[in-house]
């Protein structure tokens, strides 16, 4: 009983998965939707090739269509020509519409081999394909293939062969040699160059769509590790604001002579805030420093770097084959550690790309110091010699971006008029008056 419904199920899948394939099947090759043939894309001159060659081919068979139809199977002038004019518009309708024009191609075929005639005092003809409508068929049929699945396309491949076999055992024009075998031979050829052709270019044109999914995750992964390392950086930077508010609150009731209860308790309130905004910013940190949060050893204890070990920069650059020289101006002022550090790494970075690109060339940096912010900026006068590969090109200047914004300033960077490169960027020393978020594209939105 049990084998019985297993087989029953069996055969209700069967039909259902036979009948969903028939229906895709009739929509392939019942549709007239429009499927404009690629062109080739190099070189230049070829991009129209294969258009210029189906109208070549249009020509030449329509010239021989007209002698084997008119002459040879005795339709007539008039009714020759109407076939092979009907004919020429199935080749050059499939330039764009493939399965209305095969249809076409078919039609006036099976059409023409069905009235035509062979007297036997003439002698036997290839028939129920004629040459030079085997030949525009079978055109016909390869673009058919180039731009449909390959189940339509074989299935229209068997129903070319099929069409005429049927039509050779139902009828005969007279002594013929038939030409069914070579017109199976010659439209299975150009459905496997079709389809083979097809699924090249679809297996190119996923390639090339995963590769640029690749790239935009490959980049958008660089920024999110980007955007971790400042934040681990300006951690401590804010972790030491916050332990100065803790102190300055749990000492401020020692201050005043006889403080009233709700001084004492906001203070408390303050201190407490503070401690707890420590103890996340702690936990936080954990997470950004390690792929193993729970580990207690992971968070480095090295102070963050800022302008004023600027020649431990400058000496490794020089040590590395770049001629440095560093310039100031304006009133060398203590600056905010958000901006001291971001400066610092900016630096770092316009040289490191300079090591890497730019090899032994002249390096300046100036550093400005005006009334609202800092100018940075670092040039290199161009590569003395050849520069190795980067794998990494472009991850410092994203670094160098994402600082500006967060602080809410102006980067630019870019080629000089004597062959070398420029970072220039202007960090604001002020708080800026509205939040600024940076966006994945390194723009700033408020």
């Amino acid at each position: 009983m049990e084998e019985a419904d297993r087989g029953s199920g069996d055969g209700e899948r069967f039909d259902r998965a036979l009948a969903a394939g028939l229906r895709s099947l009739g929509r392939d090759l019942g549709t007239v939707a429009r499927m404009p043939l690629p062109p080739f894309r190099q070189p230049r001159l070829l991009r129209w090739l294969a258009h210029v060659l189906i109208v070549g081919i249009t020509v030449t068979t329509t010239v021989g269509n007209l002698d084997q139809l008119s002459q040879r199977y005795h339709l007539g002038h008039t009714v020759g020509t109407l076939m092979s004019l009907l004919q020429a518009a199935a080749l050059l309708l499939a330039l764009v519409r493939p399965v209305p024009a095969w249809w076409l191609s078919l039609a006036a075929n099976t059409t023409a081999s069905a009235l035509a005639t062979v007297p036997s005092v003439q002698g036997p003809e290839p028939w129920p394909w004629g040459p030079p409508a085997l030949f525009a068929h079978g055109t016909v049929t390869l673009l058919l293939a180039l731009r449909l699945p390959a189940r339509a396309a074989w299935a229209a491949c068997v129903l070319s062969i099929g069409a005429p076999l049927l039509l050779q055992q139902t009828t005969s024009p007279g002594p013929y040699d038939t030409t069914v075998p070579l017109a199976a031979l010659a439209f299975g050829a150009v459905t496997l160059v079709g389809t083979l052709l097809r699924g090249r270019r679809e297996a190119r044109t996923r390639l090339v769509e995963q590769e640029t999914i690749t790239a935009e995750e490959r980049a958008r992964r660089t920024l999110l590790e980007e955007r971790s390392r400042i934040a681990r950086e300006l951690h401590d930077v804010v972790a030491h604001h916050m332990s100065v508010i803790s102190i300055q609150a749990q000492v401020a009731p020692h201050l005043v002579e006889n403080p009233p209860d709700e001084l004492r308790e906001n203070l408390a309130g303050i201190r407490e805030n503070a401690l707890e905004a420590l103890t996340e910013l702690r936990r936080v940190l954990g997470v950004l420093r390690s792929e193993n949060p729970g580990d207690p050893e992971a968070a480095p204890q090295a102070p963050l770097p800022t302008l004023e070990r600027l020649d431990v920069l400058v000496d490794n650059a020089r040590a590395a084959g770049l001629t440095v020289c560093r310039e100031s101006a304006g009133e060398p002022r203590p600056l905010p550690p958000g901006v001291d550090l971001s400066a610092y790494r900016i630096v770092q970075e316009a040289l490191s790309n300079a090591i890497r690109h730019a090899p032994g060339s002249t390096v300046r940096i100036d550093l400005t110091y005006a009334r609202t912010g800092l100018h940075v900026r670092v040039t290199d006068s161009g590569a003395r010699t050849a520069a190795p590969p980067s794998p990494g090109a472009g991850h410092g200047l994203l670094g160098m971006r994402e600082r500006t914004a967060m602080l809410g300033g102006d980067l630019a960077t870019g080629p000089t008029h004597d062959g070398g490169y420029e970072v220039s960027a202007f960090l604001p020393t002020a708080a800026p008056t509205t939040l600024t978020t940076p966006t994945t594209d390194g723009e700033t939105t408020p």
